[in-house]
Parts: structure tokens; sequence; C-alpha cells
């Protein structure tokens, strides 16, 4: 009898296995990830070194900085697409291959249109890694263990961000500013082995054509407003460049959406944004790129300024940010996410974020433990909330669209980053203006060391013109923290209705499918 019944039962489906290879894949992915974000940071510090040694003039020096991040962030989702459709192993390769030609390129560049023209190389590279590497990752490991890989991901590109002037000053004291580019080239050549020998080859079933206008349509857009909020520090909102390559960028956006709803095989599904998981993961991630990014440039300014740190020492003392990201995303996340889930998460974290940043705003000149435990908070509150949000986002997208996906996010991040630079720099400009003593000029409002040097030796003015700054700063900071909590606050409230109506709608589906089962027991008992 109990044989009969055994062999009539269906056998249950066995889970699928994980891959052995699974942790090694993510130690290549991250070493990736870790030298693009390092490449971030890590040239600001080699600055002084060219300019001398290459002759380079100011507006030379902006352009190396600024074209690794236009074709980064122009091509992001063009790459993602790219890398959806045509493979998404093919495509970390190929990326890996640039970036490492673009590095070598720029180590032993003798003129700045050379290390101009290898930071753009540089660029196309990193646009093809950044979003393959999320969405290889988000493949490779299951519902169980994702937040933890992820969480690991996102703790390597925070600290290699924080760690980038760090490593770049310890560099500068033992090499020339060459070895900041140099350094990448043995990770790209060791990277692209592992990723030949131990990833498979995943893409879009679908084999649907590239789309070529769309990609075209989406580079200029972004490009176009990326450049006008990298002008807005530079030059304000109402410059004529600012204003024509902020209204070029919004008009090739508008036609890129009608072209995207109209095309046969879009590049960019745009039926992605009806999904209210993936708006709260987007929003959340733009707002909190806006006040971190928009933070940390005046905390340089205010370690640098008025604390009275070098630009080495001014990067190490944000050591405890670092530290606080890498506990709290291993850690931390993981564990948040399964007791209170995706939408609460986010906003315990976005709250320990500001608070953090509230408590840097507040803290003394002379009370660095009061700062290393804001910055402690900060981390630690975005090595919380960052995985959970990209996780909600990689799980709200079709995963043959994983890249492109990827792609969005992290190019709506970097115009959150620069907004966040752009509008907080503003307001630090207009109340400094406003609170500095009569006398010394127009241009002392722009920058701190102008209204040192319009102040010349009067000690009076001087104690003015710092306690105006130190006032701007702290008014700019709270507005910032201000809104990365109700950023963050109000991605988890989307993030936490998109939660109920999943589990709604999975509770109906459930009920449905029992009703049958009911019925036929109903009428099993019924008398014959």
């Amino acid at each position: 009898m109990s044989q009969q019944s055994s062999a009539s039962a269906p056998l249950s489906p066995a889970p699928p296995q994980r891959d052995p290879r699974r942790w090694w894949i993510l130690a290549v992915l991250c070493s990736s990830l870790f030298v693009i974000v390092l490449d971030n940071t890590i040239l600001n510090v080699a600055i002084p070194s060219i300019t001398e040694q290459l002759d380079a003039s100011t507006a030379e020096i902006q352009w190396t900085i600024n074209a690794y991040t236009l074709v980064l962030s122009g091509l992001l989702i063009t790459a993602g697409g790219l890398s959806d459709r045509l493979g998404r192993k093919r495509a970390l390769l190929l990326g890996l291959l640039v970036f490492g030609v673009g590095s070598a390129t720029g180590a032993f560049a003798g003129s700045p249109e050379v290390l101009i023209g290898a930071r753009a190389l540089m660029g196309v590279g990193a646009a093809f890694l950044m979003p393959g590497t999320l969405a290889v990752l988000v493949r490779t490991f299951d519902n169980e263990e994702r937040p933890k890989a992820i969480g690991i991901w996102a703790a390597v590109s925070s600290v290699g961000m924080a760690l980038g002037p760090v490593l770049g000053g310890f560099l500068l004291d033992h090499f020339w500013w060459g070895v900041t580019f140099l350094i990448n080239v043995p990770v790209a050549v060791v990277g692209l082995i592992a990723m030949g020998a131990l990833l498979r080859e995943s893409k879009d079933p679908v084999n649907a054509r590239p789309d070529l206008v769309g990609a075209l349509l989406c580079t200029v857009s972004v490009v176009a407003l990326v450049w006008a909020v990298i002008s807005v520090p530079g030059q304000g909102w109402l410059d004529p460049e600012t204003l024509g390559a902020g209204l070029l960028g919004l008009a090739g956006a508008t036609v890129f959406v009608r072209w995207e709803l109209r095309a046969p095989d879009p590049m960019l599904d745009m039926t992605m944004f009806k999904n209210p998981r993936f708006r709260g993961a987007v929003f959340g991630g733009i707002l909190s790129a806006f006040g971190m990014a928009g933070s940390l440039f005046l905390l340089t300014q205010d370690l640098q300024f008025l604390r009275g740190y070098a630009p080495l020492e001014a990067g190490a003392q944000l050591t405890p940010m670092a530290v606080g990201v890498l506990i709290s995303s291993v850690l931390i996340s993981p564990r948040v996410v399964k007791t209170l889930g995706i939408g609460k998460g986010v906003a315990l974290g976005v709250t320990c974020s500001a608070t953090g940043l509230l408590t840097v705003a507040l803290a003394p000149d002379d009370g660095y433990l009061v700062l290393a435990a804001g910055l402690l908070l900060l981390g630690g509150g975005a090595g919380i909330s960052g995985p959970l949000v990209a996780n909600a986002l990689m799980s709200s997208i079709p995963p043959e669209r994983a890249s492109t996906g990827s792609g969005v996010n992290n190019t709506l991040q970097e115009l959150g980053s620069g907004l966040g630079v752009g509008v907080l720099g503003a307001v630090l400009v207009a109340s400094f203006s406003q609170h500095l003593p009569d006398g010394l000029g127009g241009a002392a409002a722009q920058s701190f060391p102008a209204a040192v040097s319009a102040a010349g030796d009067d000690s009076g003015l001087l104690g003015q013109v710092r306690d105006s700054f130190a006032d701007s700063l702290t008014n700019s900071q709270l507005i910032g923290a201000a809104a990365v909590l109700l950023g963050g606050w109000l991605a988890g409230a989307l993030l936490l209705r998109a939660d109920r109506a999943e589990r709604a709608r999975a509770a109906a589906q459930e009920a449905d499918a029992a009703a049958p089962d009911q019925a036929d027991a109903t009428a099993d008992d019924r008398p014959v």
C-alpha cells in the first residue's frame, strides 16, 4: 500500500544546483568593479603632478577628469542594452580589455591630449564593466545568497571610492603620477583570464536586433545632461553653456522615450518603469546619491579649509565611513532584509545615514571622535540601504534585461551625484555670499580661499570669513541630511507598498489555486 502511494506520488522538483565557482566569480567581478570606482577618485590626488609634468592648463585638467565621467555616464544604458543582446560575458571581456588599454595609454601619456583620450577610452571600458558586474552577479546567486553577494559588491564599490585618495597619495610618494593608471593593467589582465575561465555566456534569448537609433539618442541625451550638471559648480545654473546643454539633454531624452515606446525592438523597455518596486529603487538611488555626493563634497571642504587637513590627510579622515560601509554591507544588510524587508530596511539605513550627516555637520572643529562617529554612522547606513536598493532594482526586472536595468540605475545615480554637488554647492555659495562682511568684493563669495585672499592680513576680517563659511557649510550639510532622510523614506514607502502588493497578489493566487481542491473535497463529502 505504502509502496503504491509513494510510486504514484509526484516527485518534487530538485532544488537548483548552486555554482561551486560562484564566490570566485564574485571575487573577479568585485576586483574589476574596484578599479573602476578607484579611478574616479585616485586621479584627484595626482592632478598637481600631472599639471606640472605635462604642462597642462586648467581647461585640460578639467577635460581629463570630465572625459571619463561623460563617456561613462553617456554609454552606461547603451552598453547595458548591448550586453543583454550580444552577451554579458563578451561585454565584460571587451570592457576589461578596453579599460586596460586605456589605463596603459594614460600611464605613459606624454601630452594632455593623449591623457584625455586615454581617460575617454577608459570610460568606454568602464561603461561595459559596471552594469555587467551586477547583471552577472544576480544570475549567479540564488535568492537566499543574493543579498549577501550584493552587499559584498556594494561594499567593494564604496570602499574603493573612499580609498582612492589614500592609495593615490601613497603611490605618489614613491612613484610618478602614471602609476595611478598603471595599477589597473595587472587587474585587467588577471580579470580577462579569470572571466574567460569562470563565466558562462548569458544573453537575451529573443535575439532582437540592436536599437542603434535608441542608443544614439540615449548617449547624446545623457552626455548633454551630465555636461550641464558638472558645469554648474564652475559656471552657475544660468550660464548659456549650462542651459544649452541641459535643454539639449531634456529634448533628447523626450525624443528617446517616444522612440523607445514605438520601436519594434527597443533598447530600453519602458514598461520597467510601471513596476512600483523598480520606481522605488530608482527613486531611492537618485536621492541617496544626491544627498551623499553633495554632502561628501561639502565635507571635504570642511576637512581641508576649516580643520586644516592636507588633501591626503582629508582622504584618510574618511576611513571610518569606509569601515562602516564594509561592516554593514556584508554583515548587517542581509540580516536586515530577512527581518524587516526591503522597504523598512531602506528607511532604517537612510535614517542612520542622515543621523551621521547631522553629526558630521554639528561636530566641533577639534572633535575628531565626534566626526568619526558621524562618518561611521553615515557609512553604516549607506551599507544597509545601498545593497537593499540594488537588490530591489534587480529583482524587479526580467533576468534577460539585467544589464540594461543596471545601466539605468547607474546612469541615474551619476546624475543624482552631479546634481547633489551642483545644488548643495550652489546653496553653499549663496549662503556664504550673504554672510560675508561687506567690502570684500563679489569674487570673494565664490570660494573660501578667494575670501581669505580678499581679507588679507586683517585678523578680524579673517575671523568673520571663517565663521561665515562654517555657518554656510553647516546649513548646506543640514539640507543634504534632510534630502537623504526624506528621499530615502519616500523610496522606502514605495518599496514597502510594492512588497505588500506582491504579497497580496501571491495570497490571491494561492487562494485561487486552492479553490478547486476545496470544491472537490466538498463534493466528495456529499452523501451518496
